[in-house]
């Protein structure tokens, strides 16, 4: 299949754009004891969360005192009984690390506000109806489940969904660019019946203030 058959045109393969490193090999099954590891973990963790109702909020707390008291009480004995103290290592956050953080947060912070400031002027449509779309699936589906639900579905899909498609890639592709095309012609015809319109109804109303 060539590149201009493929969704997006692109010329990596799934490997590669999953960044072809551990990750990429456990995301597409490459090393299956790792991902079925992962996958059991994370399923003993969601029980744990629905059977005992423990939140994450408190699970964090509670492990926390475990280790705080678990380090204090070590560190107590040891100098009683002159043994040598729990090996921590010196825990510091750099001055050009924390830099680094800030930045990369305001870099998508002001992405963020640039987003809203185009939508709220009207001047992004397709951006506004990717944004409303996008939200009001998150308030579906947020009602309909819960935060660790989610966290693991989105764990499953993540772990099975690339692999599906670096097996079936052929066809997935065929269908996508399918629905693609389809996808364009409607938003064009949206966006001559209704967006368009509106714009013009704001532009009059404009002039006749």
């Amino acid at each position: 299949m060539s590149s201009s058959d493929r969704l997006f045109n692109r010329h990596r393969t799934v490997h590669q754009i999953l960044g072809g490193g551990l990750v990429a090999d456990v995301m597409l099954w490459r090393r299956k004891n790792l991902t079925v590891g992962i996958l059991v973990v994370t399923l003993a963790a969601w029980m744990v969360f629905e059977i005992s109702g423990y939140t994450l909020l408190s699970l964090v707390s509670s492990v926390f005192l475990l280790l705080f008291t678990i380090l204090f009480l070590w560190a107590k004995s040891a100098a009683i009984l002159n043994r040598p103290a729990p090996p921590l290592p010196h825990l510091h956050l750099s001055e050009e690390t924390a830099n680094e953080a800030a930045t990369l947060i305001r870099n998508h912070i002001n992405t963020l506000l640039s987003v809203f400031e185009d939508i709220a002027h009207g001047r992004d449509s397709g951006m506004y109806i990717k944004v409303a779309l996008s939200l009001l699936l998150i308030s579906v589906i947020g009602s309909l489940t819960d935060f660790f639900t989610l966290g693991y579905t989105c764990l499953v899909l993540v772990l099975t969904v690339p692999a599906i498609y670096e097996r079936y890639e052929d066809r997935i592709d065929a269908y996508a660019l399918i629905g693609y095309k389809k996808l364009q012609e409607l938003y064009v015809r949206l966006d001559e019946v209704c967006i368009t319109k509106v714009h013009k109804w704001i532009l009059e109303k404009k002039k006749l203030s």
